[in-house]
């Protein structure tokens, strides 16, 4: 069976593997207070072009986006997010299981807009007993979104400075970060990200560590107690060196820009060839999710061969779904998977036709 469905279906990259094994029988404290989470976090901050950043290592994106989430808000405030964000559809209720609502707006493609923002603001400070309804108490994105579309440069200006404008802090899910800035067409760096949000945070898990996501905060206000929080909710790993190491490894040398482009040159690959071949995308996504359409009876048949994930019914007969690629997708994979998706569809077309010519002779 070959694996489309996510994106950490493998374990690490083998530097990360290398460098755990290297460090194995050192000493060091424990709580993320060793050397090497240290100079992890210099070299975050650096990438990110602030010094003054605070940065810190959590196991896993569920766990980053509550502790964030809970350590911004008051108990009667939600957070604004798209409808089919991260925070409101993958997470089991975990943001509401801290006691804050998610308050979703609708998204075509899974993005928000700055306008969106300003409208759920003003809708709540216009009612005449406010008091009764949740209060929007922060903004929530990921880059890129659960559809594999990118937020530009503008978009993520436009948000931050409505954001700001409404007393909103603005928080980016960057569980996939790395698959959006080595997109062909990401108009960004990581320092912009950095100069663009209030907290971000740069995924390991979904991006050749073991486990592990650095939450970068970069609002004075929103630093202090965070450990606190942390701990709270049991973020706080013992051997916290484990991840440090990983993020150390993953940015020296570039190597996790590197690899996630990677990802998405075997995504868009996998693109370009069926959309030479007729087929039709749910999205469009310039990441390391694609989003095709195809025929039920296709899709049945190329299951017992490799796993994906069912997006969405398109038609009767038609459904969309996800192949997801990642910092070790072999493209002789990636090959097979498009060669065997072009083969079941002429063969299907060629049923077609004589089904046709079948009905044709009867009438």
């Amino acid at each position: 069976m070959i694996r489309f469905e996510c994106d950490y279906n493998e374990g690490a990259h083998e530097r990360i593997l290398q460098r755990l094994m290297e460090t194995n029988m050192e000493q060091t404290s424990g709580y993320g207070t060793d050397a090497h989470c240290e100079r992890a976090r210099t070299l975050i901050r650096q990438a990110c072009g602030n010094e003054t950043a605070d940065v810190h290592f959590l196991v896993g994106g569920t766990q980053t986006n509550t502790t964030v989430i809970a350590s911004i808000l008051r108990p009667h405030q939600g957070v604004i997010a798209a409808v089919s964000g991260h925070i409101a559809v993958h997470e089991t209720g975990a943001i509401e299981a801290t006691g804050h609502k998610v308050l979703t707006v609708p998204s075509p493609d899974g993005k928000i807009t700055a306008a969106q923002v300003k409208a759920v603001y003003d809708a709540h400070v216009q009612e005449s007993s406010p008091e009764h309804s949740v209060q929007p108490g922060m903004v929530y994105i990921s880059q890129p979104t659960e559809n594999g579309t990118m937020y530009s440069k503008a978009e993520l200006e436009a948000i931050y400075e409505v954001s700001r404008a409404c007393g909103l802090p603005f928080f980016i899910d960057g569980a996939r970060l790395g698959y959006a800035l080595a997109s062909i067409e990401c108009d960004m760096n990581l320092a912009d990200v950095a100069r663009l949000c209030d907290v971000f945070y740069i995924g390991g898990t979904k991006i050749g560590a073991l486990m592990g996501e650095a939450v970068v905060i970069l609002n004075d206000a929103l630093k202090r107690d965070f450990r606190y929080i942390i701990k709270q909710k049991g973020g706080l790993l013992a051997k916290g060196r484990l991840l440090g190491i990983q993020f150390e490894t993953l940015f020296e040398d570039g190597l996790y820009l590197e690899i996630s482009k990677h990802a998405v040159d075997m995504a868009v690959r996998i693109h370009d060839t069926l959309e030479q071949h007729g087929v039709q995308f749910l999205y469009s996504s310039p990441t390391n999710q694609q989003f095709p359409i195809l025929p039920d009876s296709l899709l049945e048949q190329l299951s017992n061969q490799y796993t994906f994930t069912f997006w969405e019914k398109v038609d009767a007969s038609r459904s969309a779904v996800r192949f997801c690629t990642s910092w070790a997708t072999r493209v002789e994979n990636v090959d097979a998977l498009t060669s065997d998706i072009i083969r079941l569809l002429h063969e299907k077309q060629t049923q077609d036709v004589m089904a046709a010519n079948r009905a044709e002779v009867l009438v």
